[in-house]
């Protein structure tokens, strides 16, 4: 039968060891889903799942925004991106808070006709062009989402926890979320959302993920997140995904973080990008830097071919290896998002 995965071997559910096993626990008790080919394709590199999981447990599923608000974040963020297996998931999960219609227009890219949802749609399609320049700022980009104050930071951190996983899905995984596209027959989405109905209507307790960050590096806690649990699992994942740029050279960093810090937002265009930012580096890096790069700006673009002469060119890289130096493309975008979100937050 085939799979969604297209680069990397999952750990099996039933062989997960350590802090892979515990991940998963949690994703099949909060999330009422043993088998979710994110988290699954992250697997190889323990540390990144773990970071991955505990932003989207804490800004998603836990908190007091109600779930089918920070649902409608999670799709029009995903819709920004271009990912449709996320845009796909996310309204199946719309069906199972009971919002039958918002998930359907979800589903065919619309705004929402309620004023509160629609608010939070342009907001979040908008999160993905914000920039912390002045300019954005005026035009939108670089402000609170239109919620009540206790409740920005949920939202802030569900917006860019899915900048982060729209990347590496698309990346990683086919476009289908089931097997033939079943997923975009409207009974099949809302017959799952049904069958998630209740786990998705339990609200989890804050901060259970937080535990599962212990003895990985962190970076610094974002003052949006006002301590809340969200905030340290963003300060992990912001230091575990950074260091995959060890699998690059100085060089290659500094093109890959340069062409992120010119990036106005939009989608690359298709004639002469990458090769433009990464012409300055050595032939037998670009390979790595390219594919650093394409995740970062444009992951829906990672072909058969990247990959494999990404690998030819390290001599056979592993799959951990693949996963991090995609994060490390995926969270320097994510920097650049959140710096635009957070300008005069």
């Amino acid at each position: 039968m085939p799979t969604p995965y297209r680069y990397v071997t999952p750990v099996p559910v039933e062989a997960a060891t350590g802090r892979v096993a515990e991940v998963y626990r949690q994703i099949a008790r909060d999330f009422g889903l043993t088998r979710l080919p994110l988290f699954l394709t992250l697997s190889p590199a323990p540390d990144v799942l773990a970071a991955t999981w505990a932003l989207l447990r804490e800004s998603l599923l836990a908190g007091e925004a109600p779930r089918a608000a920070k649902e409608v974040v999670a799709a029009g963020v995903s819709l920004a991106n271009e990912c449709p297996f996320c845009v796909d998931a996310h309204t199946v999960l719309l069906h199972a808070t009971g919002e039958h219609r918002l998930a359907e227009t979800i589903a065919r890219g619309e705004r929402p006709p309620d004023p509160e949802h629609a608010r939070l749609f342009d907001w979040a399609t908008a999160t993905a062009t914000a920039t912390a320049t002045a300019a954005t700022a005026t035009t939108g980009g670089g402000r609170r989402p239109p919620c009540p104050p206790d409740q920005a930071a949920e939202h802030i951190g569900t917006a860019l926890a899915f900048h982060f996983v729209n990347r590496m899905v698309s990346s990683l995984l086919t476009a289908d979320l089931l097997p033939a596209g079943l997923q975009r027959s409207r009974l099949v989405r809302r017959l799952g959302g049904g069958a998630l109905s209740g786990a998705v209507r339990r609200r989890p307790p804050r901060g259970e993920a937080l535990p599962l960050l212990r003895g990985l590096p962190a970076y610094r806690e974002p003052a949006w997140a006002a301590g809340a649990p969200m905030g340290a699992a963003f300060a992990a994942l912001l230091a575990c995904a950074g260091e995959g740029a060890a699998l690059l050279d100085d060089e290659a960093v500094e093109a890959v973080l340069d062409a992120v810090a010119v990036w106005d937002g939009g989608h690359p265009p298709l004639s002469g990008w990458p090769s433009g930012p990464l012409a300055d580096v050595a032939p037998a890096r670009r390979p790595a830097a390219r594919l650093a790069l394409l995740a970062a700006l444009a992951p829906y673009r990672v072909t058969d071919a990247d990959v494999a002469a990404w690998r030819e060119a390290g001599g056979g890289r592993s799959d951990a290896d693949l996963v991090r130096l995609l994060a490390f493309g995926a969270i320097s975008a994510v920097e650049r998002v959140e710096a635009g979100l957070t300008a005069t937050a």
